[in-house]
């Protein structure tokens, strides 16, 4: 809060590094989201050391306006077992109708 009522643009709270030390890095998220809103604070709230896909997703709904996210982490967003048994069976069922 002293930094974003000094004037910075951004807080950026490292979620899995405070989760390595036994905290809760999405409640400080949370916690910094509610107090920020409270206060009328426009600084933006960077989720750092972003661990995981559901890191990034409950960083989101937590209150985070941005996250900086691990190419590791982003091909397992893109990557999800279901997306590509989705697409398998889209591809099998356009073929069945149209060919190919």
């Amino acid at each position: 809060m002293l930094a974003a009522r000094a004037g910075a643009t951004y807080v950026s709270p490292f979620v899995g590094r405070i989760d390595d030390i036994s905290m809760d890095g999405l409640q400080l998220i949370r916690d910094i989201a509610a107090i920020f809103k409270t206060h009328d604070i426009k600084a933006q709230i960077i989720s750092a050391s972003v661990r995981n896909a559901c890191h990034v997703i409950e960083c989101a709904k937590a209150g985070a306006d941005l996250a900086t996210v691990p190419y590791s982490v982003i091909e397992q967003m893109l990557k999800h077992p279901l997306t590509a048994e989705g697409i398998e069976k889209f591809q099998k069922d356009y073929r069945a109708v149209f060919g190919g």
